[in-house]
């Protein structure tokens, strides 16, 4: 994951079925969320094929995007540091699995929003299956402290471990375009930016990916799925 080029491959995509598409318009309702669904998930997607037969085997994987066990490798992170101040690689979590997110710790809508909505599907395991969670920042004006008490509120501090990455816009920009994360000009409130869940499996590998708003039914079966090692 942290070596050679990436490999770009064609997400295994899925006509979501009428329940599914009901259970997230009623999750969406009940957090009062109105985004471009449909622009983001179209980004989201729109990576080059390059081992489509490998990336059309069949996983069991509820997410937006869907990848193949070894399609995707996730992007390398080598150049931000954590809330600790340490350099942080992604290499480094080898063996666990990842839940990945963007955020700012500042927002007040939309982050905070998702922040709980993952914390309700990672509690929902056991703690032995539970994500480490990597935030990626959009916003270079996050702090050790402004991250620190976002987790807490978001109520992530008490799922699991975790890591809040920072770095000046140029490091940041970087993780955003390989991660397909837009993140617009900053202006007056909460920064706009690509709401994305990555889920990453034990190998480094992207296996499935969720916009916000997701029902976190969803995301508990898929991180169960990763963490048990099955393949689908």
């Amino acid at each position: 994951m942290e070596a050679g080029a990436r490999t770009h491959a064609t997400p295994h995509r899925r006509r979501p079925g009428a329940r599914r598409i009901a259970a997230v318009a009623a999750w969406a309702a009940l957090a009062g969320v109105a985004i471009g669904f449909g622009v983001g998930l179209h980004y989201l997607l729109a990576k080059p094929a390059s081992a489509p037969a490998a990336a059309a085997t069949a996983v069991k994987l509820d997410g937006e995007a869907t990848w193949a066990p070894g399609a995707q490798a996730a992007p390398p992170i080598t150049t931000l540091r954590d809330q600790t101040g340490r350099l942080f690689s992604l290499n480094s979590l080898r063996g666990r699995t990842v839940a990945m997110v963007f955020f700012d710790s500042y927002c007040r809508q939309a982050c905070p929003l998702q922040g709980r909505a993952l914390a309700v599907a990672e509690a929902a395991l056991p703690a032995a299956q539970r994500p480490v969670l990597v935030a990626v920042s959009v916003n270079p004006r996050d702090t050790p402290a402004s991250t620190r008490d976002a987790v807490r509120r978001w109520g992530l501090a008490q799922t699991g471990s975790w890591h809040w990455l920072r770095g000046s816009h140029a490091q940041l920009a970087l993780v955003w375009k390989a991660y397909r994360i837009f993140v617009a000009p900053p202006a007056h409130g909460d920064i706009s930016h690509t709401e994305a869940l990555y889920l990453i499996d034990r190998g480094g590998y992207e296996r499935s990916a969720y916009l916000y708003p997701f029902v976190p039914h969803f995301v508990t079966s898929d991180l169960r799925t990763l963490a048990s090692g099955r393949e689908g």
